[in-house]
This record gives C-alpha cells, structure tokens and sequence, in this order.
C-alpha cells in the first residue's frame, strides 16, 4: 500500500488518512428501545420518511414486545464502550469515549453538542458495522454530516471514521473459536439421537440488503469477480477465513443466506432466506446446522429474533440439530483489535504513529479510511445527497465536510 500522504489532503492515494491527535472517541450504533413505551417511537424513527402507519409498524413490534420491549444493543453497547475504555487505558491511551445512536437514546446529534460542550475538537468515529456498504458504513458517514450540519457545529468540531474491520483477525477469529464449539455441540445433539453419521452444515448468515444499495457497494473486482457485488464478495471471503482456522469443518459443506429482509415485496433484496434455505437444507438431507452469524457484532434483537427464535423454530420443525455460533460482542480478540485499528491513527506523545502497520487477514482489505465519492451512495427520498464525514468531494478532491 502507498504510504506517502499529500499534505494538501491529509490522505494517500488508498484512501488511508494520516494520523491525527484526536481528543475523543465517538462509538456509533443503530440503537434501540429500552421499554414498552419506546418501541413504536424508536420504529417511527427507524422508518422515518416512508409513511408506514403504526399499526404495520406493530407487527414488528412483536420482536420487542416479546423482550419486554427492550432490545439488547443498547446494553451491548454499554458493555462494548467499558471494554474499549479498559483497553484504552491499559494501553496508556488516554482518550474518552462517547456513545450515539442513529434511532434512539442517546442520539447522534446530542452526543455531538456534548463533545463539543466537553470542548473536544478532534473525534475519530468507530461504527459498529464492519463491512463495506450503506447501511454499515455510509449512512454512519451521513449521520455524523448531517449532525455537524443540524447542530451547528460544522467547521467546529472535526470528525473522521475509522476503516471497516471486516477483513481483521479483531472480527474473524472469535467466530473460529465459536464455530468449534458449535460444532461440537451439532455433533453431540445428532449422537444423543444415535446419529453419530448425519451430514452437518454450516451455515454463514448476514443481514440481507436490497440489490441495488449492494450493486452501489461496487463490484468485487478486488476477490477476481466482477459480477458478484462487494458486499456478498466481503462475507464470502470472511467466511472462507474462518473455515481456514478449523480443522473441525473440514469437508463439511457451507453456504452463505440472508435474513430480516424488509421492505416493499416489489424490490428485490439479497437471498436466498435462511428459513427457505433451511427447508432446503433438510430436503437434502442434512441432518445438522451451525449458524454463523458473520454480519453482526453482537447479540442483538435480529440475531436473538431471527435466528435463535425463527430460525431455531424453523430447524425443530424440520428435524435438524441445530447450533448458533456467538457474535463478537465484547470478545477479548475483538475489543483488542478494534483498539488495534484506532491506534492506526493516533499519534503518540512524539507526535509519531502509534501504530505503522495495518492488520489485515481477509481478501479485500485494509478499507478506506476516506471513501471515494461514488461510495455506496443512496440519495435521500427527494433525490438529493446528504453530507458526508470521511469521503472524498469528486468536484475539489478533498475530503468531506
């Protein structure tokens, strides 16, 4: 990779930004309710936009309301910021980390006037999606432009985004470590029923997306294949690395299905479902499944919902052992690598990079920290863009805002 930055941008032709002494941290999440009350509220900022009338809004509610109208990301969260600051500090590093949320408590934009009341000036951004894409990367880049823009603290208060992870050993080597242990536990359901031979599969899972906000993603053209859009591409090659580090699953077969699609029935979206495939699966005669959870980081309401009830549901109806692998969450190798990929761009009491090299284990990365322009772009619902932290402006060549 091209190490020489220009000092009229502050950035190398891969699109990775020079180092900064940065004053705060600021972790950004989807977020969620915390109560009853807050559910239709937190779906009414969710789809804000679409009109979707509160009683369509109820059916999904029912994911919530069944939790006691609490989703676990906020509290995962909580755990993930106190396990990134303990590694902060036993590191030496002594940077605060502050917590938004794009659809609920704390919002973005309060977050953003604290940070600036506190007088932080500098404040590097860590979103919670690891992988290229709208909703995982962009839509964290517009929620932190259009905040600056709606506070009034654009020109005020500087913000920059960390890479995307998925590529790290911080993401892929805690679902190795969780894909041996549920494939034991297959194994071990399917003896308990004195089927010491039946067929296993793994199954990778990620959040399905529309075609189109996946083919704005760009090509795979860096995994040699031009016609598969990026962020199959991205989960793909995780999935393979993971599968690297288990002898366990040697031989077994895998796929890679999609889930908690959303939407108008007219727009195509990412497939096959997992409850289709899982039909499929059965149909085949396979007799065990692991469930992977590749595209998300923690435990929250679509993994609990989607997987450990519909799925989980889907597999005892279907006669198949069946075994979830846990997401990241706060994983030692987890928060230690993320802190690892926001040392990339410190510097140190010397003034130096704190950290020279880039960790990367999967086909497709180091990401940008600086997005080129056309990335994963979405306009709004009236046609036009929103403005952007962490891209490049195509008409002057300098990063955004």
């Amino acid at each position: 990779m091209t190490r020489d930055f220009d000092p009229r941008t502050g950035y190398d032709a891969n699109g990775r930004m020079d180092p900064k002494a940065y004053d705060a941290i600021l972790l950004a999440s989807f977020g969620g309710p915390e109560g009853q009350d807050d559910v239709i509220p937190f779906l009414r900022n969710v789809t804000a936009g679409r009109g979707i009338p509160d009683e369509r809004l109820e059916e999904v509610a029912v994911h919530y309301r069944s939790n006691g109208g609490i989703s676990p990301i906020n509290a995962q969260n909580r755990a993930l910021k106190a396990a990134l600051e303990a590694e902060l500090a036993n590191r030496g590093i002594e940077l605060p980390i502050y917590w938004g949320n794009r659809n609920w408590h704390p919002f973005v934009n309060d977050t953003l006037k604290q940070l600036a009341a506190d007088g932080h000036r500098k404040v590097l951004l860590l979103g919670t999606g690891a992988y290229a894409g709208y909703s995982a990367c962009r839509q964290y880049r517009e929620d932190l432009g259009m905040g600056l823009r709606e506070t009034g603290l654009e020109g005020v208060v500087e913000v920059d985004k960390v890479r995307q992870f998925f590529d790290t050993p911080a993401f892929v080597n805690p679902f190795a470590e969780g894909l041996r242990d549920s494939l034991e536990a297959v194994r071990a359901q399917l003896a308990g029923r004195g089927d010491t031979a039946g067929r296993i599969k793994i199954v990778f899972v990620t959040h399905s997306i529309p075609m189109g906000d996946a083919n704005a993603a760009g090509p795979a053209a860096e995994h040699g294949n031009r016609d598969q859009n990026l962020y199959t591409a991205q989960h793909l090659a995780v999935a393979k690395q993971i599968l690297a580090q288990v002898p366990e699953a040697d031989g077994l077969e895998h796929s890679l299905v999609y889930q908690s699609r959303s939407g108008a029935p007219h727009i195509p979206w990412l497939e096959p479902d997992i409850n289709d495939a899982l039909e499929e699966d059965a149909a085949a005669g396979v007799a065990g499944v692991v469930v992977v959870p590749i595209g998300f980081i923690s435990d929250h309401m679509e993994v609990l919902w989607d997987l450990d009830t519909e799925a989980k549901d889907s597999c005892a109806e279907l006669g198949l052992a069946f075994s979830r692998v846990p997401t990241p969450g706060t994983h030692r190798d987890f928060v230690s690598g993320l802190i690892d990929i926001i040392e990339e761009r410190l510097l140190d009491e010397n003034g130096l990079p704190r950290r020279t090299g880039r960790i990367t284990s999967v086909p497709g990365g180091p990401w940008f920290d600086v997005c080129p322009a056309s990335c994963c772009v979405k306009p709004a619902l009236d046609g036009t863009l929103r403005p952007t932290i962490a891209g490049v402006d195509s008409e002057v060549g300098v990063p955004q805002p």
